[in-house]
């Protein structure tokens, strides 16, 4: 049976950025659909102060739909797109960055619910917390740090992660674009950041975020490695995929590279979609 691919956005994303993925994957005769995760997509807080002109006072406080937001609400949110998916056949899951948090959670409680699951240049927690990955030195090189100026309240007062992706400091905007597409044009650096909503929610996960054997390690699951990924360095892909692979080592990995940045395959999705459609 034709499967259904369902694809997860990553953080502050919503189902809008796929558009072009599934453009590709309908051309090449395949059913997908795109998640919104809770409080993202027309579900999303978009303070005022978060337009023009806008008041930094103002959006460091404005309340936040996504305080209280767990990933157990992701879980259990995709989960049922899932049973419903199911119903017409097979389901592939795709996760991109922040995504995968979700993709493994759910491999870890609904086994029974993913055919195969596809990590692309996404969290694959496996021994360690997302704050301890970061800590080692195959995360050193990610421009994400560079890129922090764009937090616009503290997270811990707020409970919620505010971005402001509509800054006008042109260092910031650099910095930005450097950590999602250094190669992009302006115009589609730009048009991407639109599709981008401020809040993100702080909660990743207890034990649930790391992958445990007995349940994900069951399914059969690919990495789209992204070579010039400067967010989640390659280095830091590979771990993931190497810890994995040593927790499952008779369901390992299999690995796909593609030549891109961290958000590249959402533009141009033409080889992603190539990769994806060999799965199916």
């Amino acid at each position: 049976m034709t499967p259904t691919f369902v694809l997860v956005h990553g953080s502050n994303g919503n189902s809008f950025a796929w558009a072009p993925l599934q453009r590709e994957l309908a051309l090449l005769g395949h059913r997908s659909l795109a998640v919104d995760l809770p409080g993202h997509g027309f579900a999303a807080t978009f303070p005022a102060a978060y337009q023009a002109p806008q008041d930094p006072t103002a959006l460091a406080t404005v309340p936040s739909g996504m305080v209280g937001r767990t990933l157990a609400d992701n879980v259990e949110h995709v989960a049922e797109i899932l049973r419903r998916a199911k119903e017409h056949g097979p389901v592939i899951v795709l996760a991109h960055s922040r995504g995968g948090l979700t993709l493994t959670a759910l491999g870890n409680t609904y086994p029974d619910l993913i055919d195969r699951m596809v990590y692309m240049s996404a969290w694959c927690c496996v021994d360690r917390t997302p704050g301890e990955y970061t800590a080692l030195p195959e995360y050193a090189s990610s421009a994400l740090g560079e890129a922090a100026g764009v937090i616009t309240a503290d997270p811990a007062e707020l409970g919620a992660i505010r971005m402001n992706w509509r800054t006008a400091d042109p260092a910031l905007l650099t910095a930005v674009k450097r950590s999602m597409l250094e190669e992009g044009t302006d115009d589609e650096f730009l048009t991407f950041l639109s599709t981008l909503q401020p809040d993100e929610a702080l909660d990743t996960g207890g034990p649930e975020h790391r992958a445990q054997a007995e349940t994900w390690g069951r399914i059969p699951r690919s990495y789209i490695r992204l070579v010039k990924d400067t967010s989640i360095p390659l280095a830091l892909q590979d771990l993931f995929i190497e810890e994995a692979d040593a927790l499952t080592p008779d369901n390992q990995f299999d690995a796909h590279s593609l030549d891109a940045a961290h958000v590249e395959p959402l533009i141009r999705p033409e080889r992603t979609a190539a990769i994806l459609a060999s799965l199916a």
